[in-house]
């Protein structure tokens, strides 16, 4: 093992181990280095990796904390790689979709209150029955971002707000060129919020397969 990955490995086990909680200061880099073994250049390399994926977070002239350790802090590393991916690879995102997306909404479904259904239909009802495609799809990564997060799973949430990003010029692009797609999804859309509405798991569960599958298949007749 490269002495850096021994490193991180040896920080990673004094996080896991709870030697070092979310929000703890690590101890100074040469205390730090004698404890664990290692030389302060190697320790130097870890705590560098380690901030680049936000497992530490380095403040200058105060010292190196362990962060919050949040799902939505801990994917923003995966959101980056995920930007450099475009083109063909995003079908394989709305793949990945279509396989998170209808567990969340019928999650959603056994968990969401009433209040959060009226605000799904208010925001749907703000559109009107013609809107503008950015509008749509603005409202639209709203609207899966509420569902997610009434699934109650915060892993799951931001897992599926990380992977929607890539897919939005896909939605834009189907929404100007795709005859009757914003109608459709529209009506998709109240027919999610109708079986959230009816806390029926397996129904929404299907509304939300048939809504990310229909983006899929238009996107690669195109490609």
């Amino acid at each position: 093992m490269a002495v850096t990955d021994e490193a991180i490995e040896k920080i990673k086990s004094m996080i896991v181990s709870g030697a070092l909680r979310a929000g703890d200061r690590l101890p100074k880099e040469a205390d730090l280095a004698a404890e664990l073994g290692l030389s302060r250049s190697s320790l130097r390399e870890a705590v560098r990796a380690l901030s680049l994926i936000n497992i530490l977070d380095v403040r200058r002239g105060d010292g190196t904390y362990v962060t919050s350790l949040e799902p939505a802090v801990m994917l923003e590393a995966l959101s980056f790689i995920v930007d450099f991916h475009r083109d063909a690879s995003v079908l394989e995102f709305l793949q990945v979709r279509r396989i998170l997306e209808p567990a969340a909404t019928a999650m959603a479904a056994e968990r969401i209150t009433d209040p959060d259904v009226a605000a799904l239909g208010e925001l749907l009802d703000g559109l009107g029955p013609h809107p503008e495609v950015d509008d749509l799809v603005a409202n639209d990564l709203e609207f899966h971002r509420r569902i997610a997060a009434s699934s109650g799973n915060s892993v799951l949430c931001s897992l599926l707000d990380t992977i929607s990003a890539p897919t939005t010029r896909a939605r834009v692009w189907r929404g100007l060129t795709q005859s009757g797609a914003r109608e459709r999804t529209l009506a998709e859309h109240r027919a999610i919020v109708d079986a959230l509405a009816s806390r029926d798991p397996e129904v929404a569960r299907s509304w939300a397969t048939v809504h990310i599958a229909n983006v899929e298949q238009w996107l690669a007749s195109v490609l």
